[in-house]
């Protein structure tokens, strides 16, 4: 619950607003296990809000991998079975969190090992903010939220909005709307409408094409929603929020990553205030796309800031413990691979 509807919850039993807070700060704050722990509540109100059935979920924490980069993988279980999993990246001083937002994904993309699952179901807003909560009880306070685990954010819209509402407040885990990442694979609609969102977090886009063609080899969802029409949800995007997106490029050997490639994006992008990640293609078990070789990075990226455009280069982490972009797959692709 957002502290909105557990103030709500409040009053409607009776309760003034300002208790809400309390439990809004415990769940997310301080991580408190069971309702019995919000001490600043009185117990007999504790009490009924048991037995009316309100509890504080927890995800079950079945494994966590380190990798000697620094990065660790948590293998969650949910309440009814299913799992997920998600990924913890140092980078100096802070703690990113990648997390995931369905079991499975729907979209179908030849790098990622998570579009061979079938779609098992979205998780909620609270299991999402959970992976936060379960991350930081082993790892510490948490700076970072990306959404580019396991599913496509946007196709679970209205829990990842919220699960962010819930992430930012200032009574709870208080992390700052643009330490705040949804990536997408392109679903144009989407874009637009979180323009007109009351929480702005920062935008990442899947690209890894600069051609309709070359896409939609790569990627099922350019069939559906084409460049131009990705590209026009873009500007809007842009025209009413102000707003730099990210382009993200996964760079797969011979396929996509040629300096004609390279040129080519650049066009495409030429206009829209942008920077764009380059990501190694990091393989899986099943997978015959390999990822590209250094030098092949280097050239692609030399392309892109000799024109002007703002370009990193993500090496792989995690990679031993199949934590890599790419990777995820919450043990459900052992068996099919």
């Amino acid at each position: 619950m957002t502290l909105g509807e557990l103030e709500r919850l409040v009053v409607e039993l009776g309760q003034k607003a300002y208790q809400a807070k309390y439990i809004f700060s415990f769940v997310h704050a301080k991580n408190a296990a069971a309702v019995s722990d919000i001490t600043p509540l009185s117990k007999a109100f504790r009490e009924t809000l048991g037995a009316r059935g309100y509890f504080i979920s927890q995800l079950k924490t079945l494994d966590c991998l380190a990798d000697p980069d620094g990065s660790r993988k948590y293998l969650f279980e949910l309440a009814d079975g299913e799992r997920v999993e998600a990924v913890l990246l140092r980078d100096e001083q802070r703690l990113t969190l990648c997390v995931s937002t369905q079991v499975g994904c729907a979209m179908g993309c030849a790098f990622c090992a998570t579009g061979r699952i079938q779609l098992r179901r979205s998780l909620t807003a609270g299991e999402i903010a959970d992976e936060v909560n379960q991350a930081e009880q082993d790892a510490g306070k948490i700076n970072n939220v990306v959404y580019m685990g396991m599913g496509e954010p946007f196709e679970n819209y209205d829990a990842v909005l919220k699960s962010i509402r819930i992430l930012n407040h200032a009574s709870g885990k208080n992390i700052g709307i643009r330490h705040i990442t949804i990536s997408t694979c392109g679903v144009a609609p989407a874009i637009v409408r979180l323009a007109d969102e009351d929480v702005r977090p920062r935008l990442a886009i899947s690209l890894n094409a600069p051609s309709d063609p070359l896409r939609r080899r790569i990627m099922p969802i350019a069939r559906k929603y084409p460049l131009a029409e990705l590209l026009k949800a873009v500007h809007t995007y842009q025209a009413r929020t102000q707003q730099r997106v990210t382009f993200e490029y996964v760079l797969i050997d011979k396929l996509n990553d040629s300096t004609a490639h390279a040129h080519l994006l650049v066009k495409l992008l030429r206009g829209i205030p942008c920077n764009v990640n380059l990501i190694e293609h990091n393989p899986y078990p099943g997978c015959e796309l390999a990822g590209s070789s250094r030098d092949r990075i280097a050239r692609f990226a030399s392309v892109l800031t000799d024109a002007g455009v703002e370009t990193v280069t993500r090496f792989r982490l995690g990679r031993q413990i199949q934590a890599a972009c790419g990777q995820l797959q919450a043990g459900y692709g052992r068996a099919r691979s």
